[in-house]
Formats: structure tokens, C-alpha cells, sequence
């Protein structure tokens, strides 16, 4: 029905809230930071990695936190002046036994720098004095090339080791300058980054400011569909009352309209019925009197013949043709149909669509009386984003960043100019490693050139005071190299100490605990640089020691590029909070919201006609018909018999029949009921069943229908009360809600902006980076290199002992000898026929050529 239409497009158009969204305030704009903190030193890497490992053989021992904070809280002072305290003295043993390894190994080298020297004069007086090998006299054994094989092996291996340690040494010092061009890029990106953090802070927070407008102009949308907001909730708060209310009413309509229906369905059938029985009755009669006169007929005279019995049988039967219902009796519905008739003059649904109407007009109501309200929260959204702006521009962001861009600056300048100086000092350090290594070379240069002479120039049928000129070459030149080894070794060895004892006690007490962050533990420890301190960076940056402020917590936080704002707790400083408080904004919003005032008494949701008409309709008199009477004639037949049934009968018994005219007539009016059936029984059927059907709706819709009227009244009085008399609960309950949600914008704008000064202005991954640097340069690029240096040079230095005590030994063999062993032959064998060095069955005699050169 068009009514019903109408009314479900009314309840698509009322308006409908959905939960506002978040607001989207875009990415705060920020640089991008260039240097990445990260070092790989590529396959130098293995000899780092072993140098690593030799200082854990050395110091076993984890970092000792305890104690390196009480020899810095004590600043050695107490150590220095009280030393022979019971504390101090333990404190000293305790330093020793975590130094132990250091100790002893420096103690060793030491050792070695004093006694190699005393060492190398005694064995140069000795051998002066022809002992220690000085004797140019070589005596002959029997296993003399096993032995120089042997010494020639152990020697070539002992300087294939001091070659490596060497090769060590030099890579670590090539490494180390080479290195300055990394260093140079890494400090020009820390402070290109420093410049990108300066730059680019003010513009962030400039984005900050400006982003305001971004809550701003969502609440200024929210006020301008006021009506839509906060009107349609009240409106769909109150729809829960007032929808079922006007579609009972609704339906009432419909009722009226259907009982108007049915009133003219009885009124018109009952006339219909009343028609078609008297015709119906007329016709059977007409039928009746026909078959009467057939079956006087002469054949049904014989009473002894079937033809007798079956005319008594069809005339007594005869009696059954007459209608059953008798529908003239029935009262008609004729008043009640009129009255109805009169009650639907007045069209209730039009009174309803004008109460709803006037319903859904609640958003244009709201919306006419919040406009000053409205208006008011303008004036305090232009107030706040002054606020906003004055206040940010009383921080000394600005100057504090020009100052710091100035010293940045100045710094780099600083910088530039040393880097010459770093050259020079390289280039100075570069040729003492150099000098250091070329030292080992050159003992390397004898050793090898020694070993080619003797190898290539022995003879093994020369005897010792006959050997060649390149096998004597040979033994001079690893004389030589002993010689240089006395010389060089413990100059070597001292370097190796110091920078050993330096270089391993930074990289173990600076450089592991600062990749583990215990160095930061020790750094924060309370009381550490200042005995009234609990925390020196918040005692130096704010005067306030207290605050938990650590230099783990700033480098983690600058690690994770966090704003500086939180990672320096900066809220000391530039009060954000403060600056914005929502209680401030929100009680001046609360204020206005206040002044909520919507009056709906003007909503009339269904007016006094409309009541009236409803009323009227239960004074229609529908209940006063005679709904039994009707029923009871409804529930008879037609007619008393069936007709076609009737008919079927009469044809069977006139087939029992002889041919004649007696049969003809009575097949014939078989055929008349036949007829009547179809033509006038079935219609009357028909109206009987309209009739029943709108018989029983009036009876349903007359049953209680008072108490069904008076409850859609009641509901209808109950949502316009609600309407009118107690809206104002629902008015305050969704304006409070309405105004939540405007200042939920600001608590969005609030809460973005302390997010975004926390993570993403200002972000101090620069600092963290400056830090990572530093050790870097300090330990990947200097202690690294200076490490593997004094480890491979150390090497070398070591194993030139063996080197020395070999190359004697190897260059009796290879130099040419004073004197030899002479055998006597006591069975006057021909010397041809002696083996040539059998000393276990021949006696040796010294013998002497004239020498013609000094040996060393």
C-alpha cells in the first residue's frame, strides 16, 4: 500500500549517527640522517677477531663493575695517601688479581727487554772468547745432516711465523691510515646530521602548531551539522518511543480501512446470496414438479413392477431438492458500514505522516536553537589556537637552535683545521710502525738469504774448512741476523709491552663494556661524579640530580630515535603540559555546552482529530452484528442435497428403465440439476466464502477492540509526554555525548602532538650516533689496529729467540771452519777407502789451513 510505502522512506530518511573516525594528521615532516654507526672491517676482521680472543686467554675475568666504580669514586686519592688501610690494600689486591694476566704478561716482557740486551753482550764476549760457538771448529758426527735438515726446517718454519707476524703488523698499520678517509666521512656526516636535527626541529614544530587547524576545522564541521549530529541522536533516541507508537496508529488505519473493506464484502454478498437462493429455490421447485408429473407416468401404475419401485424410490427422494441457508432472515450491516464510512472522512495516516513529519524536523530544530551555542565554541577554537601560537613562541627554541647551529659550525671548523695535524701525526706514526717492522724485516732478510746461501751452497763432500764461498755467505748471514735480533728484539719488545699493557686494558675495561652497556651502568652509578648526585646529567642539565635521567636511557632512547623532548626529559625545561592542558580549554567548552536549551513541545505527534477519529471507530457498531447468526448459516449447504450427486442417482435409476419417455424425461432433469449446479450453486459458494471470510475478520477486529484502541492512544500519549515533558533528560544525556566528542578532537590533537614530540621531532639519533662513532674511531679504527699491531709484532718478537738460537746452531754447518777433524789411519787403509766422517772407529787430530779472513 502506498501508506505503507510512505511511511518505510520516512524511517530511511531520518538521520543516522556513525562514530566519528580519527583524525589523520599526517606525518610530521623530518630529514633524513646520513651517517649509519656500523663498521664491518671486512677480512682484517679474522685478525681482530684473534687478537680478541688471545686478550680473553689473558683476562678471563668479566668487566668488574664494583670495582672500577669504587677506584673512580675514590678518584686513587684515598689509594695514594692511605695505602696501607686494611681497604685500600684489599682494594689494591683486588686490582692486581683482575690485572693478573696483564701483569705477568708485561712482567715477562719487561723481563725480556732487560735481559735480551745483558744477554746478547754476554754472548757476544763469549763468543768472543771463542766459547758459545765461537770456535771455528766444527766437529764431525755421524749424524750432521740429519741435524742440519732439522735446524734448517725448524729455522725456515720459526721465519715463516715471524713473516706472519710481521704481515700482521704491517696490515694493522696500513689499515689504521687508511681508515682516515672513513673517519673523515663519519664525522662530516655526524655533523651534517647535527645541522639536519637544527634545521629541521623548528619546522617540526611549526607542523605541530599548524596541525591545529586539522581539529579545528573537524570540530567546525561537527558544529556546522549540529542538527545531524546532536539532533539525530536525540532524534533516534527518542525514535525508540515514538516509531512504535505512530505505527501502532499506522496500523490502526489500516484496520479501519480493512473493517470498511469487509463491511461492504458482507453487505454486498448477503444481497448477492439473498438474490441467488431465490432464484436457486425457484428452479429446484420447477425441477421438483417435472419429475413429478414424469413419473405419473402410466409404467409406475403396476405397483408389482421394478418400473413401481423406482418411481417410488425417485418420488420419495424428491423432497430433498430444496435450498438449505436462508439468507433473507439475516440483519444487515448497513449502519455500521456508514459509520465507518464517517470515521474515514477524516484520513488518520495523513495525521500520522504530519507527526512524523514534524518528528524528523528535530536536527533543523536543534540546529535553530544551538546557533549561539555553536557560535560561542567558535570564539574559544580561535582563542585556543592563539594560546597555542603565543605560547610556543616563549620558548627559546629558535635562539637555542641558532646557537647551537653556530657551534656546530665553529666545531667543524675545528675540525677541518686539525685534519692536517692528523695527517702529519699519521704519517709520523705510520713510518715508527714502518721502522718497527722493517727492523723484523731485515732479520727476515738474513734469515731467508742465509737459509737460500746455505741450502744452495752446501757441499755435502766438502769438509768444513773447504766449504764454498755461497755456503760460507750463507752462515755469515744468519750470523748477521742474530746479530740484529740482539739488537732490534728488545726495542720491539718494549714497544709491544706498552702498547700491549694500553691498548688491552682499554679495549677490555673501555671498549667491550661499552658494546655491552655495562661502561653505562658504571656511568650511572649514583654518587659517581658528584658525592651529592644521585644522577649527573639532570644535576648538570637541570640542577636536579634526583630526576631519573641515566646515560643509558638517553642513549637507548637516541638509539631507538626517539625525540629528544622525552629522550632528555625536556618537559624540565619547555613544559608541554602546561602549554596543553585540556582542563583549561575543556571547562570553558563545558560552559558553553551548558547552555544547551532544545525545546520539542512544538512536536505534535498526533493531534486531536486523529485521537478522535480513533475513538469514533470503536463507537462504529461492528461488535453489535450478529456474528453467530451469519455463522450458523455459513456453515450449512447450498441445498439440502448434493446436486450432483442427485443427478447421478436418477441417471442409474433411469438406466434400470426400459426405453421410453419415461426414461427420456428423467435423464432429462438429471441433466437440469446438472445445470443448476454449475450456473447458480457454484457462484452462491463463492459469496459464501467472501462472506465467511469477511464475517471472521469482523469478528477478530471487533474482539477487544477498545482496550486495542485505548493502548495505541496510551503509547501515543506516552512518546508525546516524552516529547514534550521529559526530553530534557535525553537532550542533556546526548549533548553531554556531542560534546565529548568535540573535545575528543582536542584530546586527539593533545595526545598526537605529545606522541609526535616523543618519536618523531626532534628525533636524537645523532646523539646516539656521536656515541657509536666515537667508538668506532676509538676502538674499531685505533685499538683495533693498535692491538692487531703490537699482537703481530709481538709474534715476531717472540720467535726471533728461537730464530737466534737456531741460526747459530745452522750457520756452524754452512760456515767455512778454521780447523777440522783429521783422522789417523791405523790399519793403513787408503784415505779413499775411509768413509768419510767415521768418528766411532778413527781418532781425530786438529788441522789448521792459513786463514784468510776474521769471522764474527
Amino acid at each position: 500500500m502506498l501508506w505503507r510505502a510512505a511511511f518505510a522512506l520516512a524511517l530511511l530518511l531520518l538521520p543516522h549517527t556513525e562514530p566519528r573516525t580519527p583524525l589523520d594528521f599526517g606525518l610530521v615532516p623530518g630529514g633524513v640522517y646520513d651517517t649509519v654507526a656500523h663498521y664491518e672491517p671486512g677480512p682484517i676482521g679474522l685478525l681482530f677477531n684473534m687478537v680478541h680472543a688471545f686478550l680473553h686467554v689473558v683476562q678471563p675475568n668479566p668487566f668488574p663493575e664494583d670495582l672500577v666504580i669504587r677506584v673512580a669514586k675514590d678518584k686513587f686519592g684515598a689509594i695514594k695517601s692511605e695505602y696501607q688501610k686494611p681497604e685500600n690494600i684489599v682494594l689494591t689486591l683486588q686490582v692486581i688479581y683482575y690485572e693478573i694476566g696483564f701483569v705477568v704478561c708485561a712482567a715477562l716482557g719487561l723481563l725480556f727487554v732487560v735481559l735480551l740486551p745483558l744477554v746478547g753482550l754476554l754472548f757476544c764476549m763469549c763468543r768472543c772468547c771463542d766459547n758459545c760457538g765461537g770456535e771455528m771448529h766444527q766437529r764431525q758426527r755421524k749424524n750432521a745432516d740429519c741435524q742440519r735438515g732439522l735446524l734448517t726446517t725448524l729455522l725456515l718454519t720459526t721465519t715463516f711465523i715471524i713473516t706472519a707476524g710481521v704481515l700482521c703488523a704491517y696490515a694493522a698499520n696500513q689499515h689504521l691510515s687508511s681508515q682516515l678517509k672513513t673517519m673523515r666521512r663519519l664525522v662530516n656526516n655526524n655533523l651534517r646530521d647535527l645541522h639536519t636535527f637544527a634545521n629541521d626541529t623548528p619546522m617540526q614544530i611549526d607542523y605541530l602548531i599548524t596541525q591545529y587547524d586539522t581539529a579545528k576545522d573537524q570540530v567546525l564541521c561537527d558544529l556546522d551539522n549540529v542538527g545531524v549530529l546532536l539532533g539525530g541522536r536525540i532524534h533516534e533516541e527518542l525514535g525508540k518511543e515514538v516509531r512504535p507508537a505512530l505505527d501502532g496508529v499506522l496500523n490502526m488505519a489500516g484496520v479501519m480501512r480493512d473493517t470498511k473493506e469487509a463491511l461492504e464484502n458482507v453487505s454486498v454478498t448477503l444481497e448477492t446470496l439473498q438474490e441467488g437462493t431465490g432464484k436457486l429455490q425457484f428452479n429446484l421447485s420447477v425441477v421438483r414438479a417435472g419429475l413429478s408429473n414424469a413419473l405419473s407416468d402410466p409404467a409406475c401404475a403396476d405397483t408389482l413392477s421394478p418400473t413401481a419401485q423406482i418411481c417410488r424410490s425417485i418420488r420419495s427422494s424428491l423432497a430433498q431438492l430444496e435450498i438449505s441457508a436462508n439468507y433473507s432472515g439475516l440483519p444487515d450491516v448497513t449502519d455500521q458500514l456508514n459509520k465507518v464510512n464517517e470515521v474515514l472522512k477524516t484520513d488518520l495516516s495523513l495525521s500520522v505522516q504530519r507527526g512524523l513529519l514534524a518528528f524528523n524536523d528535530t536536527p533543523t530544530m536543534v540546529t535553530d536553537q544551538t546557533r549561539n551555542v555553536a557560535e560561542g565554541v567558535r570564539g574559544i577554537l580561535d582563542g585556543i589556537g592563539s594560546n597555542i601560537t603565543s605560547f610556543s613562541r616563549l620558548f627559546p627554541i629558535q635562539s637555542s637552535l641558532n646557537n647551537f647551529t653556530v657551534f656546530i659550525s665553529h666545531t667543524h671548523s675545528r675540525i677541518e683545521d686539525i685534519y692536517p695535524e692528523i695527517d702529519q701525526i699519521d704519517f709520523y706514526r705510520w713510518i715508527c710502525c714502518i721502522t718497527l717492522c722493517c727492523m723484523v724485516v731485515l732479520i727476515l732478510s738474513f734469515n731467508f738469504l742465509g737459509l737460500l746461501c746455505g741450502i744452495l751452497g752446501f757441499d755435502r763432500h766438502a769438509s768444513p774448512t773447504t766449504r764454498g764461498c755461497v755456503s760460507n755467505t750463507g752462515g755469515n748471514l744468519l750470523m748477521a741476523g742474530v746479530g740484529f735480533s740482539f739488537l732490534f728484539s728488545w726495542v720491539l719488545m718494549g714497544v709491544v709491552t706498552a702498547t700491549f699493557v694500553v691498548g688491552g686494558n682499554l679495549e677490555k675495561l673501555v671498549c667491550e663494556p661499552y658494546n655491552s652497556r655495562q661502561l653505562f651502568k658504571v656511568l650511572d652509578t649514583p654518587h659517581l661524579v658528584n658525592p651529592t648526585w644521585r644522577n649527573f646529567i639532570p644535576g648538570y642539565l637541570y640542577n636536579d640530580p634526583d630526576m631519573d635521567l641515566t646515560v643509558e636511557s638517553v642513549y637507548s632512547n637516541c638509539k631507538d630515535n626517539r625525540g629528544i623532548y622525552s629522550a632528555l626529559h625536556l618537559d624540565k625545561v619547555f613544559n608541554i603540559s602546561a602549554l596543553l592542558n585540556t582542563s583549561v580549554y575543556t571547562k570553558d567548552m563545558a560552559q558553553k555546552f551548558e547552555g544547551v536549551k532544545v525545546d520539542l513541545r512544538s512536536i505534535i505527534l498526533l493531534d486531536s482529530e486523529g485521537k478522535e477519529n480513533l475513538i469514533s471507530f470503536t463507537e462504529t457498531g461492528i461488535g453489535e452484528i450478529n456474528f453467530a447468526a451469519y455463522l450458523e448459516e455459513l456453515n450449512k449447504g447450498v441445498t439440502r442435497v448434493d446436486l450432483l450427486s442427485f443427478a447421478s442417482n436418477l441417471d442409474a435409476q433411469a438406466d434400470q428403465l426400459s426405453k421410453g419417455s419415461l426414461q427420456t424425461s428423467i435423464k432429462g432433469h438429471a441433466n437440469t440439476l446438472r445445470q443448476i449446479y454449475s450456473h447458480q450453486v457454484v457462484s452462491i459458494q463463492q459469496s459464501m466464502n467472501t462472506l465467511n471470510q469477511s464475517i471472521r475478520f469482523l469478528e477478530r477486529t471487533s474482539s477487544d477492540l477498545s482496550n486495542k484502541v485505548s493502548e495505541v492512544l496510551t503509547a501515543v500519549n506516552a512518546a508525546q509526554y516524552l516529547i514534550s515533558q521529559n526530553a530534557t533528560f535525553i537532550v542533556n544525556q546526548e549533548t553531554e555525548k556531542y560534546k565529548q566528542t568535540i573535545i575528543g578532537y582536542f584530546k586527539q590533537y593533545i595526545d598526537w602532538v605529545k606522541t609526535s614530540l616523543e618519536m618523531e621531532v626532534a628525533t636524537c639519533k645523532p646523539l646516539s650516533n656521536i656515541m657509536d662513532t666515537a667508538e668506532i674511531l676509538a676502538c674499531s679504527f685505533l685499538l683495533d689496529s693498535m692491538n692487531t699491531f703490537w699482537f703481530g709484532l709481538g709474534c715476531s718478537t717472540l720467535f726471533l729467540l728461537p730464530s737466534i738460537i737456531l741460526s747459530v746452531r745452522l750457520a756452524k754447518f754452512y760456515r767455512r771452519m778454521d780447523t777440522e777433524d783429521v783422522y789417523d789411519d791405523i790399519e793403513t787403509i787408503p784415505m779413499k777407502t775411509i768413509p768419510a766422517y767415521d768418528t766411532m772407529t778413527r781418532f781425530p787430530r786438529a788441522s789448521a789451513p792459513p786463514r784468510h779472513h776474521a769471522d764474527w
